[in-house]
Order: structure tokens, then sequence, then C-alpha cells
């Protein structure tokens, strides 16, 4: 899973000003509001945006009855340009899931990183989001580009 280029890597760019993008992303209110693929729903996050800070975040589908849990921890914070987390699979009580329990192939790691860089470009802000450690042809990546299509229209309903 070293390998770069088995990354899930998207590149978006937003009508919206480089703040907004970026509060979006770490206000846990506006980020429950486009975060997940499409029929899931965001009923609880934790983010204590400071470097140790710790991510909690609750994704569910109610029409399928389930829960998924994700813990992390913040790595890096450069207001509102970067932004880095560790990401792994968990129970509600934080007790780290392996990727195998949860239907994930072997091999896939029990620790992911996030990358998030944001850069204003034209009145608009670039994204650039980096998952290490999911492989860019899992359904990872496509849950991430729904997630970006929501954060897209919640952009432009502000």
């Amino acid at each position: 899973m070293n390998n770069e280029a088995q990354w899930v890597r998207i590149e978006r760019t937003f009508d919206a000003p480089l703040e907004t993008v970026w509060q979006l992303w770490t206000d846990p209110a506006w980020f429950q509001k486009w975060y997940g693929p499409n029929g899931m729903q965001i009923p609880e996050t934790e983010m204590n945006l400071v470097v140790g800070g710790k991510r909690k975040i609750c994704m569910e589908s109610a029409e399928r009855g389930m829960r998924m849990w994700f813990i992390g921890e913040f790595t890096e914070i450069e207001p509102p340009v970067r932004l880095v987390y560790t990401e792994s699979m968990c129970d509600e009580a934080e007790n780290i899931l392996t990727p195998e329990s949860m239907g994930m192939p072997a091999g896939h790691p029990e620790v992911t990183q996030v990358i998030v860089e944001l850069a204003q470009q034209d009145g608009k802000t670039h994204m650039r989001m980096t998952h290490v450690g999911v492989p860019a042809d899992s359904g990872g990546a496509g849950g991430w580009a729904q997630a970006f299509d929501s954060l897209e229209r919640q952009l432009s309903s502000i």
C-alpha cells in the first residue's frame, strides 16, 4: 500500500472562498452536511481541531440499518490550506477494528491517512485530497467522489 499511484487522489475546484471550503472540512456541523457516499448520513461528528486532537465520525444508512465508526487524530493543521489526519475503522466504544473484520481485502492497513490541500485560484478554491492506504480502484474512491459532489452542492447553497 506504499505505492503512491495506488492511493485515492481527487482534485476539484470549487466556486467558493478558501476559508469557506476550510470551514466545511473542519466544522463538525458543516462536515455532517456533506460527508459520506450517497445514501449515508453522518449523525455524530467529533473534531478536536488541534494537532493530536481526536476525530470521531459515525456514518449510517438507516435504510440498511448499518452504522460505521471511524476514529483518528489530527496530525497537521495549517489553516486554511492544509489538514492531515489519520483514520481507522472502530466500534462505538472506539476499539479499532481490523479491516478484514469489516469486509476489506487482506493487507488493507488498520490506519490510513487523509491529506487535504487547499489553494486559492482566481477567487475559487482548488482542493487536492489524498487518502493514503486506500487503493485508487476501491469503493472508497467512489465514496469520496460522491462526498465531493455533495460538498459542491453545499457550497452552492451557502
